[in-house]
């Protein structure tokens, strides 16, 4: 098993300079990363890299991602505080984080939590109906709801039970 390791000047805590990071070791594995979520507190922080590939990901998929990320923060120390690091499957009711992830969910439900109020709603539950510049429509009781992707928090697809 290789282990990659580059360098590039971190700036400590912050998410993209971590994505920056994590990206060339999950992608060295033959894995996608479909996203992060990294939570920093005073004193601790937690990471979750979620990774992805179309035959699915397996427990070992997440342990040689979860080994090489330690071995690499080991080196490069981008978390200036104690850290938990959880590596897993984005699962069936998966987090979206980026537009082309959504365009693949058209006509699915999903639950979305808002930074902000938009048109009043801090949250909404409805089918995605449209991915278009810098916003997601979804269908919330047969009225359209455009959330831009700005004040999107999190959205999570909704699992359905056939």
């Amino acid at each position: 098993m290789a282990l990659f390791l580059f360098w590039m000047p971190i700036v400590r805590d912050d998410p993209l300079q971590l994505e920056a990071l994590i990206r060339p070791v999950v992608e060295g594995l033959g894995l996608e990363l479909w996203g992060l979520e990294y939570r920093p507190q005073k004193h601790s922080a937690l990471l979750r890299v979620f990774i992805d590939s179309e035959e699915g990901v397996s427990l070992d998929d997440c342990s040689a991602v979860s080994e090489q990320l330690s071995a690499l923060f080991d080196v490069e120390d981008p978390i200036p505080v104690a850290y938990t690091l959880e590596v897993s499957s984005p699962g069936l009711d998966r987090v979206l984080f980026e537009p082309v992830q959504y365009e693949r969910y058209i006509g699915r439900r999903l639950k979305v939590r808002l930074k902000f109020p938009v048109d009043g709603r801090r949250r909404a539950t409805g089918t995605l109906e449209a991915v278009e510049d810098e916003k997601i429509v979804v269908d919330v009781d047969g009225e359209p709801f455009a959330v831009p992707f700005d004040a999107i928090d999190r959205a999570r697809l909704v699992l359905e039970v056939k």
